[in-house]
């Protein structure tokens, strides 16, 4: 078997696996939210409807049907997309099909599809420098272990670790925005409008978002670091004269970066939902603060869409990772 055919196959079970993971959350989230007890009719709708909005809701979503049929039903509007009466016309919800909002009256996808830039601007920018801060830092104190500076590093990551991301928010607004008055206070803009407004008013949302996922990489690196730096093939490269900044940042870094992989890929996936307080106190307009507010209000089709996405975000996003490992190592591809 060559090296491209193993991969191949590899990277097809890993595609089939992402499937039926993603299958076994739409069955999850679906019994969950709609299979629960109580009017669910009623629930999704919301407390002002009328008994026959509620009537019309209990129709589109099937209500009288068998669980299998509805949840087929839910299934076939992800896919194929499917239509729906809005009582007095018929509209076309195309795949994928979350769902309609019944307190706004647009479909969960229209949504979502609105708020998701915001997120991903955040999370993909906070992943850099998470990455660059979190790596770099461990990197430094596994390569001073014992010095002063590698002291230093560690109760910085250990504060950083244990500071929630609102109060680390909050005193960069009042020292950067307040006292010094560097940036102004954030409000987004889009990237197609204004890239470098977008970039500036991100700053502190990334900086935030970054210093608490960086405190864990940074831990978690340093850890991988003198893991690896302890093993035969260091002390060989060193015992042949290799240089010191070589062996750290070339040999030994190259084999630490495995679990930073992995970690990476599961934060970048749930950060994309779970970034809720960052939105919410920089007053960013994405996923997070649209969950809040379908949460407070009830807006049951939205939670469901919402869920379906980050779930569907972290299931591609460790996919990947598992393919990064395997270009990197092939012995993956083997076991």
């Amino acid at each position: 078997m060559s090296a491209f055919s193993g991969l191949t196959g590899f990277v097809l079970r890993r595609a089939v696996g992402a499937l039926a993971t993603l299958f076994a959350l739409s069955v999850i989230v679906y019994v969950v939210f709609y299979a629960a007890p109580g009017d669910v009719a009623q629930i999704t709708c919301g407390p002002r409807c009328s008994p026959e909005q509620v009537h019309q809701v209990a129709q589109q979503l099937r209500l009288d049907d068998p669980l299998h049929v509805r949840y087929w039903h839910f299934l076939q509007g992800i896919v194929a997309g499917h239509d729906y009466s809005t009582g007095t016309s018929v509209e076309h919800c195309p795949a994928p099909c979350l769902g309609v909002s019944y307190q706004s009256g647009r479909q969960v996808m229209d949504i979502i599809t609105a708020k998701l830039p915001v997120s991903l601007s955040l999370v993909s920018g906070a992943m850099v420098l998470w990455l660059v801060l979190g790596v770099g830092t461990g990197v430094l104190s596994a390569w001073r272990r014992g010095r002063i500076s590698e002291r230093v590093l560690t109760a910085v990551t250990l504060a950083g670790t244990a500071t929630p991301v609102f109060v680390i928010g909050l005193v960069l607004m009042i020292v950067v925005c307040g006292e010094f008055q560097w940036l102004p206070f954030p409000q987004y803009v889009s990237l197609t409008d204004d890239p470098e407004q977008w970039a500036w008013n991100l700053v502190l949302p990334w900086l935030s978002l970054a210093l608490i996922e960086a405190a864990t990489f940074a831990r978690l690196t340093r850890a991988a670091m003198l893991e690896t730096l302890a093993e035969d093939h260091i002390r060989t490269f060193r015992a042949y004269g290799v240089g010191e900044r070589s062996v750290v940042g070339r040999h030994a870094l190259r084999g630490a970066l495995a679990p930073v992989i992995a970690l990476n890929a599961n934060n970048l996936g749930s950060a994309v939902g779970g970034a809720v307080l960052t939105e919410t106190l920089f007053g960013l307009p994405g996923i997070g603060q649209e969950l809040v507010h379908a949460v407070d209000v009830v807006d049951l089709p939205v939670v469901v869409g919402m869920v379906l996405i980050v779930g569907f975000f972290v299931v591609v996003a460790n996919t990947v990772a598992d393919v990064l490992f395997a270009v990197a190592d092939r012995r993956v591809v083997l076991a």
